[in-house]
């Protein structure tokens, strides 16, 4: 299994219909072992934090066993815009 940002990114992308992702190696050495991720996405209209969080976690499923620090952050559109704004 390839744990690496970008394959990270894009299955958050593609799974979850995301506007907008990031992530981010977070690992000293970046060995993919620590990642903190962004992501914006409709799907979260109307759930709160933990159901958010849960629609990640399910998306990463195989991935998360192999990670070892793992850190998000999920908002709608419209909170992306305005956190944008800032």
């Amino acid at each position: 299994m390839e744990l690496s940002a970008t394959s990270l990114r894009d299955k958050l992308q593609r799974d979850l219909e995301a506007d907008h992702v990031e992530v981010e190696d977070t690992t000293l050495n970046r060995c993919a072992a620590s990642f903190r991720v962004l992501v914006v996405s409709a799907k979260f209209e109307g759930k709160p934090l933990l159901q958010r969080h849960r629609l990640v976690n399910e998306c990463l499923a195989e991935e998360l066993p192999h990670i070892h620090a793992f850190e998000q952050k999920t908002l709608t559109p419209e909170q992306w815009a305005r956190e944008r704004q800032k």
